[in-house]
């Protein structure tokens, strides 16, 4: 036999396999940083929506506003966070000093192969002393 004979004999044929394994995880870690790049984004957003009606809930008690003057700032805040969020979407409950302030939204995603609908829910509530 011949040098190379013997070396592929030792391998046992298996010239690509690890090759192939280490293909297979770069197209999973590029996916799944794609993934990320579109998704983060949108997470965020959230968040800062809710850290902001959670804000705009906590000034609604000390400012004495009115449940239209509550959605017109949640509204605001929302365009302002490029929320997509309609106006009979924003829910707001409020007497005697206590606030409740709720919202259902979705965001959809295009991931090039599928489109992933995130929905959220954020609520804030600031009951009254």
């Amino acid at each position: 036999m011949e040098r190379g004979q013997k070396h592929s004999a030792r391998l046992g044929g298996q010239h690509g396999g690890g090759r192939l394994k280490m293909i297979l995880w770069l197209a999973i870690l590029g996916s799944g940083v794609y993934t990320g790049i579109k998704v983060i984004p949108v997470l965020v957003n959230n968040f800062q929506f809710q850290d902001a009606i959670q804000s705009t809930a906590r000034l609604a008690t000390v400012n004495r506003q009115s449940n239209d003057d509550v959605r017109a700032a949640v509204i605001k805040e929302a365009k302002e966070q490029e929320i997509p969020i309609q106006p009979s979407d924003i829910h707001v409950k409020g007497d005697n000093g206590n606030v409740e302030i709720s919202a259902d939204y979705s965001v959809t995603v295009d991931l090039g192969v599928y489109r992933w609908t995130l929905n959220f829910h954020p609520t804030a509530k600031n009951n009254a002393l």
